[in-house]
């Protein structure tokens, strides 16, 4: 009896063939939507509206430089009402040259969305300083307190990426953060040391995510739930033993010392970059040391590699001689530990002491940023900064009188989360195995 030999339909994956691993690294050809050019032409619109034809006629004051900088810059001001009609425009032009791509049948390249969501936030700032009662504000400050802001969510972020591109969906990232802030505190506290509280965190981040592993690797309960039991169980038990322990003596377990800000001399001096990458903590630091190493690993490397096709096809993967479930245990206690070094911010950097959910939901915002960062080291980062701007904008402008509600501004960091992952993501694709046990056959 003859066989025919057929040759794979394109985009398939072919299980059980060592092609298969390369194929499902590849993102396969899909045809364009209207998700992103709606979204974009909305979005614009309302900018157009508001920011525009709506927009304040004051003149929005930016200052540039602080008095510890090397050299001073003078100060930014921007007409509001001209300004935010301009990139009102700009942003109905970027709106429609997505329309135009979609009735060709091509998708929007990946800078439009980040150029539109860059010069949204643009007019938005200008509109908001423009029509406050102090039209001025510091945009150096303004930029480096959302870096700071960001850090625990970058750390977050990454551990997602790191679970996710492995086949593991790590919902328990509110419980790691969570976790390493209990845990660097009291360490700190006991041993008066931040950086054996900040290994203790690492370790009690990483505790969480090997439980993580355990019960959906080993024994393939649903990622999902496991992650979602974590969070509660963490959330109690630190809650418990904060009454309980921490409250009971402050002095001996719940008053760590905290890690000073490192100054690298002439350059932290620069204006708007100095502050950001020159004089950080040792955890700021330590996050852009962990994007770039993710990132090379990830992309760059022969374990980052092995890494996809596990998250892609484990399948071709096992044919290929990789241990597929130790694979992703050990990555998904790696994400952990990353966690867990981003919740010791809280305790170590943020303030000086541990409180009651002191992560305040950021493991989900974190979550929110892998996706928008389409599951890429870089891309989370910046979308992680992008939450980190939201939140630390709606903190500032209530100080200089903005006419916004602000119950308003303290929805924004969410409202930038749903926009986010509803809208400007596109057509963004997990791992093809996130979330799926592997069963060895």
């Amino acid at each position: 009896m003859s066989t025919t030999a057929t040759s794979p339909l394109p985009g398939k994956r072919q299980p059980g063939t060592p092609q298969a691993a390369d194929q499902s690294l590849a993102v396969s050809a899909k045809p364009a939507t209207w998700k992103t050019p709606v979204m974009l032409g909305a979005l614009g619109l309302v900018a157009f509206i508001v920011f525009g034809l709506m927009g304040p006629n004051q003149t929005a004051k930016f200052g540039i430089s602080t008095g510890s900088d090397f050299f001073q810059l003078p100060a930014l001001e921007v007409p509001a009402f001209l300004g935010g009609m301009v990139l009102s425009l700009v942003l109905l032009g970027l709106a429609a040259y997505a329309i135009f791509l979609k009735m060709k049948e091509q998708s929007a390249p990946a800078w439009l969305p980040i150029a539109f969501t860059v010069l949204f936030a643009a007019a938005f700032l200008i509109w908001v300083v423009g029509g406050a009662r102090t039209p001025s504000i510091s945009l150096a400050g303004l930029i480096a307190g959302s870096v700071t802001l960001a850090v625990p969510l970058v750390f977050g972020s990454l551990s997602g990426v790191l679970c996710e591109r492995v086949g593991v969906v790590n919902i328990a990232i509110e419980g790691q953060l969570l976790g390493g802030a209990f845990t660097a505190a009291i360490v700190a506290t006991m041993t008066r040391s931040p950086l054996l509280g900040l290994l203790a965190a690492a370790a009690a981040g990483a505790v969480v995510s090997m439980v993580l592993a355990f019960f959906s690797i080993k024994y393939l309960v649903n990622q999902i739930i496991v992650g979602v039991v974590l969070n509660v169980l963490v959330s109690g038990l630190t809650g418990f033993l904060f009454s309980t322990v921490m409250q009971a003596n402050k002095a001996q377990f719940n008053s760590p010392p905290g890690l000073d800000n490192i100054e690298i001399p002439v350059l932290s001096g620069i204006p708007i970059i100095g502050p950001i990458l020159f004089k950080q903590s040792l955890v700021g630091y330590l996050m852009y040391v962990a994007v770039i190493v993710v990132w090379v690993g990830l992309f760059k490397t022969k374990w980052g590699l092995r890494v996809r096709a596990v998250g892609e096809h484990p399948q071709a993967a096992d044919t290929m001689g990789i241990k597929v479930n130790a694979t992703r245990f050990w990555n998904v206690t790696l994400g952990g530990a990353i966690a867990g070094i981003g919740g010791s911010f809280f305790t170590l950097v943020a303030i000086d002491s541990f409180t009651k959910e002191i992560s305040g939901g950021r493991g989900f915002i974190a979550l929110a940023a892998l996706i928008f960062g389409r599951w890429n080291p870089i891309g989370a980062f910046f979308a992680a900064l992008l939450f980190g701007f939201a939140d630390n904008l709606q903190s500032i402008v209530t100080i200089i009188g903005t006419p916004v509600p602000s119950q308003f501004m303290a929805m924004l960091p969410y409202l930038v989360t749903v926009f986010a992952v509803a809208g400007l993501v596109g057509r963004s694709r997990p791992p093809a195995a996130s979330g799926i046990p592997y069963v060895k056959g």
